[in-house]
């Protein structure tokens, strides 16, 4: 039994078709397709204190070759241009947006996700505080609200009500569980400054 015909090779085809119907003669003469896959490069990539050593596609970003390589599917594909937040991690103790971040430029470079956050089974005060203020409903932007809530502490910026908002303000809840971020936040502050 012959393999199943990918989406790619069913439009190629129907292109080709389209061309050999309106100009035979054309069709004739055109060189033939060589899509040659693009080459794969090293990439080393440290995740969660863990290096893995991949070989990727040099335009795959960290948000894919997590998920897709890593199977790790904790940052979520949200908008997949840089306006939601879904796949908000920490590079360098920094909230970088996986989705518009190339893997080839954060090469050796501490990466940490939220399968990281827990140490031995213990979740961390953010997650704990996610899970005691009910700050999520339907949970997908969940990951990326609590990555991004843990830079916010780190940078001085919860120190009121109106700065978590602002500061939060790149992560989109569609569910609108605003409040209760806000609130796990504050909880999670406490603990996580000794204030």
């Amino acid at each position: 039994m012959p393999p199943p015909i990918t989406r790619r090779e069913l439009l190629a085809g129907g292109a080709a078709f389209a061309v050999v119907s309106a100009d035979p003669v054309a069709a004739k003469t055109a060189p033939a397709s060589s899509e040659a896959a693009p080459a794969a490069v090293p990439v080393d990539l440290k995740v969660n204190g863990k290096t893995h050593r991949l070989r990727l596609d040099a335009r795959i970003t960290v948000l894919d070759a997590l998920r897709e390589h890593l199977h790790m599917t904790g940052s979520k594909k949200g908008c997949d241009q840089g306006q939601c937040g879904a796949c908000t991690i920490l590079i360098g103790g920094r909230r970088v947006l996986s989705c518009l971040t190339l893997a080839v430029t954060v090469q050796r470079k501490e990466i940490q996700t939220i399968e990281g956050l827990a140490v031995s089974g213990e979740l961390h005060p953010m997650q704990q505080a996610f899970i005691d203020q009910d700050g999520f409903q339907c949970g997908y932007c969940t990951p990326g609200q609590i990555m991004s809530a843990i830079a916010c502490v780190r940078e001085g910026h919860a120190q009121t009500d109106a700065d978590i908002r602002e500061y939060m303000s790149g992560n989109l809840c569609r569910c609108a569980a605003y409040p209760k971020i806000v609130a796990a936040i504050k909880q999670a502050r406490a603990k996580m400054v000794g204030a």
